[in-house]
């Protein structure tokens, strides 16, 4: 008995034209959550450029270091894969050191800010990408790989809110900047 309409009887979902396959769909999560790990990596360096003599240097340098692991992973899925980095990846080298440095030039609270406001966008990403993956029940590999990740996301952002995130001058313009300009760099990484 089939339970939607766009699955064929033998439960195999029905592909439309324009759709990915299972193959394309995981290479383009793989590059995606590659350009955002390495984006994620240059945020750390800025903030820590900006703030390396201040009492918040280990901490960020504990994220940094989970980050470091989270890309070095995803760089070996790229080749493990087939898969490709995002062909904006400079611009993620620039885009991701300014978006940790300059903030940071506000104060601790405003980096905290940026911290927070990425960490949650990269949690919601993460969790539809292992949605998708537990509906499609494979790659099971990455799928504990990504919600290992995706715990880390969330103790970065708890960090963030302790070391007082909010109390950053204009916390919800810059959050939500920060958190808009996030979730348009999952989309054009998706992409190109």
């Amino acid at each position: 008995m089939r339970t939607s309409p766009f699955e064929t009887s033998d439960q195999q979902p029905l592909y439309l034209p324009g759709d990915l396959s299972p193959k394309a769909e995981l290479a383009r999560m793989i590059r995606v959550n590659q350009a955002g790990e390495y984006g994620a990596k240059r945020i750390y360096r800025g903030q820590l450029d900006m703030l390396s003599g201040t009492e918040k240097k280990e901490i960020i340098e504990h994220m940094a270091e989970q980050e470091q692991v989270h890309l070095d992973y995803f760089d070996a899925a790229i080749a493990h894969h087939h898969s490709r980095p995002s062909f904006l990846s400079p611009a993620w080298h620039v885009a991701g050191y300014a978006l940790g440095a300059l903030p940071s030039l506000l104060g601790s609270s405003s980096a905290m800010a940026v911290t927070v406001a990425v960490e949650e966008t990269i949690d919601a990403h993460y969790d539809a990408q292992a949605e998708r993956l537990e509906e499609r029940g494979d790659y099971s590999e990455i799928l504990q790989k990504i919600r290992v990740f995706q715990a880390e996301e969330e103790e970065h952002r708890d960090i963030g809110l302790e070391h007082e995130a909010r109390t950053a001058p204009a916390y919800p313009l810059l959050y939500g900047a920060v958190s808009n300009f996030s979730k348009g760099a999952i989309y054009i990484a998706e992409r190109i």
